[in-house]
């Protein structure tokens, strides 16, 4: 079992930034697959950023040039870094990680094993 917590949301102004953590913790072993997702009230959850165990970054169209993906090196916590935040992004932020091993979208949350809680983010304009 692994278990995620999300920490960072808040209110923030449009064009403003805020760093959202993953605190990872349980049995991680081959859990290398990480990824922030966010939903809104009504819609599907959206997979906003992803990271591979080799360090390679996969981002949506929608956060390219303004959300970094990163994880410390004790790989204890996974970070989002949200810059020029656009009212859009509201929403409730997860992160989520993947144990098995197999083919894997980066985005598709069906392919992911655990969860956090989440986290609001609310941009105001």
């Amino acid at each position: 079992q692994v278990q995620l917590r999300e920490s960072g949301g808040g209110s923030v102004q449009s064009g403003g930034s805020l760093r959202l953590s993953c605190t990872i913790s349980g049995d991680t072993y081959g859990s290398d697959c990480l990824a922030w997702f966010r939903q809104v009230p009504g819609k599907e959850r959206e997979g906003v950023a992803a990271l591979e165990g080799d360090g390679s970054a996969t981002y949506s169209d929608s956060v390219t040039g303004r959300f970094t993906i990163s994880q410390d090196n004790s790989k204890n916590t996974l970070y989002l870094q949200m810059n020029s935040l656009k009212p859009e992004d509201t929403a409730m932020y997860y992160c989520a990680a993947r144990q098995r091993s197999g083919f894997w979208l980066p985005f598709e949350a069906a392919d992911y094993d655990y969860w956090g809680q989440g986290t609001q983010v609310t941009v105001s304009s």
